[in-house]
C-alpha cells in the first residue's frame, strides 16, 4: 500500500547558529523526547503561531462569545467555597 503524500513539506537549512542556541534546543528537545529537528519545528511552529495571532484570536474571539454576560467573581467564589469547609 503506497503512502498519500498530502503536502509540499518545505526544507529549511540554518547555519551559523551559536553553539549556546544549539545547545539549548539539544537540552529541550531531550527533555521533551524530540528529535532536534521535531523540537526547532516545534519551536517555529509555536512562533509562527503566535506572531500570526493565533493567541489573541482566540482570546477576542472568547472575548465576544461571553460579552454581556455577568460573571462571577472567581476570588470571592473560591473564598466562599473554603469558608463552607
Amino acid at each position: 500500500m503506497q503512502s498519500e503524500y498530502v503536502a509540499d513539506m518545505k526544507t529549511l537549512t540554518i547555519r551559523d547558529v551559536p553553539d549556546e542556541v544549539y545547545e539549548a534546543i539539544c537540552a529541550q528537545a531531550e527533555a521533551g523526547h524530540r528529535s532536534i529537528q521535531q523540537q526547532v519545528r516545534q519551536v517555529l511552529e509555536k512562533e509562527a503561531r503566535l506572531r500570526g495571532g493565533g493567541f489573541l484570536q482566540a482570546a477576542e474571539k472568547w472575548r465576544a462569545k461571553f460579552a454581556g454576560r455577568k460573571m462571577g467573581g472567581t476570588v470571592q467564589d473560591i473564598r466562599a467555597g473554603r469558608a463552607r469547609r
